[in-house]
């Protein structure tokens, strides 16, 4: 990865530029069987219509708070780079009502409704599904996004030593997380390019988000993303890793 990166955002350009086909993030959730896979580029086109529905459509600007009430999935992922390419901050602590927007899964939505701004509602469904109903109050992710640019450019340049994300009541800067994603990159077994890395850690720790997103951003390698790891049967997991190439494991 380029030495010079000091934002996720700056990590996800760099690798879109050095191999825009290889696999990012594959996701699983044992609880519906779902499997899906994102290439860079697909991961970083999913990034660039959230972040220009953040800028465009939700007029954020830089250091305003969104709350990502979200599970470890594959959205998350892409929410969690969108704020960075933004220059937002990421909140996943889950306290709503200090948040200028909320994202919220299906489980949050009645929490989500104390914060006083806009409100996102995703479905989680397999394939990025629609509700079959808005729930009200919210705006529908899956309804909004498609139509965004595939393109995105920051209406200001993004300061990487201004806040970016909040977990488990620490906040990091930009360059903090890329920072700390390197260092901590050979202790989770992420060697470089071509690690793969399986995680079944949820996304309210920094551990979580360093295994399922961070730290296989900063080093080149990739990430097969799981929920609901516990419902999985017997042998499941041996044959993940083995089908996936996983070679490193955070549980």
């Amino acid at each position: 990865m380029n030495a010079t990166d000091r934002t996720p955002a700056d990590l996800l350009g760099s690798a879109l530029a050095a191999d825009p086909g290889r696999p990012l993030v594959t996701f699983y959730d044992d609880a519906t069987g779902e499997r899906v896979e994102l290439s860079v580029a697909t991961f970083a086109n999913w990034v660039a219509k959230t972040a220009n529905l953040l800028q465009d459509e939700l007029s954020v600007e830089p250091g305003d708070r969104v709350a990502l009430s979200l599970p470890a999935h594959w959205q998350t992922a892409v929410w969690l780079l969108a704020c960075s390419s933004v220059g937002v901050v990421a909140d996943v602590s889950g306290d709503v009502r200090a948040a200028d927007v909320v994202v919220s899964g299906p489980e949050g939505l009645e929490a989500a409704r104390a914060c006083s701004g806009a409100r996102i509602a995703m479905a989680l469904r397999p394939l990025g599904g629609r509700f079959p109903q808005v729930p009200e109050g919210f705006v529908d992710y899956a309804v909004e996004v498609p139509g965004q640019g595939d393109r995105f450019v920051p209406y200001a340049p993004v300061d990487p030593e201004g806040p970016a994300l909040i977990v488990a009541g620490r906040e990091f800067s930009g360059a903090e997380v890329v920072e700390r994603a390197r260092a901590e990159a050979t202790g989770l077994g992420l060697t470089g390019p071509g690690s793969r890395i399986l995680s079944g850690l949820p996304y309210d720790t920094w551990e979580g988000l360093n295994a399922g997103l961070y730290g296989p951003l900063a080093t080149g390698g990739s990430v097969v993303l799981c929920r609901h790891l516990e419902r999985a049967g017997d042998g499941v997991l041996d044959k993940r890793v083995e089908s996936e190439r996983v070679t490193a494991i955070a549980r």
